[in-house]
């Protein structure tokens, strides 16, 4: 788990691109592992032996090791169950709530609903429809995001 943390940040905590600073590995890695709330019995653990959600939770620990103004999240809580999604939400919520940009891209209506405050709508590569939290529901998403038929 701690090595899925820690790669993307090496270099901007190192000297000369290789030296690190005596105990950053440990602290980050242990920091980032409570923050998410990742369940591991260590942080030396494989994350193949995680499940989904703690897998997801320990990659959003592995970019949030960084400063940033916009982060991409791609299907953040597919295939996971709905306690680590629970907490995926609230970890977005907080990072906007500190004025970070957090994009989601989901398939999910439902969640774009409940955790976007903007919605922007691509169909077949085409923006068909940018809608606020307040204009957005399940019928109008969908009608903005299936293909139009031609005649």
């Amino acid at each position: 788990v701690a090595e899925n943390i820690n790669i993307s940040a090496r270099g901007a905590h190192s000297a000369f691109g290789w030296l690190l600073r005596d105990g950053w590995e440990k602290g980050n890695a242990d920091g980032q592992i409570k923050a998410m709330k990742v369940k591991t019995p260590s942080a030396e653990q494989k994350i193949m032996y995680l499940s989904g959600g703690n897998q997801q939770k320990a990659i959003l620990g592995r970019w949030l090791s960084m400063p940033m103004k916009v982060l991409l999240l791609d299907e953040p809580t597919r295939g996971i169950d709905i306690g680590a999604k629970s907490e995926i939400y609230q970890i977005i919520h907080n990072l906007a709530a500190q004025g970070i940009a957090v994009i989601v891209v989901s398939s999910d209506l439902m969640e774009v609903m409940g955790i976007s405050d903007r919605i922007l709508v691509m169909s077949e590569g085409a923006l068909t429809g940018e809608l606020s939290r307040d204009q957005a529901d399940e019928a109008r998403l969908l009608q903005l995001a299936l293909p139009r038929t031609r005649a």
